[in-house]
């Protein structure tokens, strides 16, 4: 799998946010006010090869030993779930359980 490292701000297609970039040294791939995201990746974080382009809607919340807490993403286009790790910054509470 292949990551690319990008730190882009970026306008929430779902809720409207302007969203910064992490300054942690960490990537942002989610919007923290609804959590959604879009589905942009296809085979590794950063590549943009996806052609689906569907929103990816936090639907549940799942605890990795190795890597915390993770947003549970399912694209509305496609179906495809994707788990991504939570930034300081994110409205879990939004999050459907």
């Amino acid at each position: 799998m292949v990551f690319v490292a990008r730190q882009e701000p970026f306008t929430c297609e779902h809720c409207g946010a302007n969203v910064e970039p992490l300054t942690t040294g960490s990537y942002r791939n989610h919007c923290p006010k609804c959590l959604y995201s879009k589905h942009v990746d296809d085979k590794g974080p950063g590549d943009r090869e996806s052609l689906c382009k569907g929103m990816m809607k936090p639907v549940g919340l799942d605890y990795r030993s190795n890597k915390g807490w993770m947003i549970v993403h399912r694209c509305m286009k496609c179906s495809k779930q994707i788990p991504n790790i939570t930034a300081c910054d994110d409205d879990l509470t939004v999050v459907e359980q």
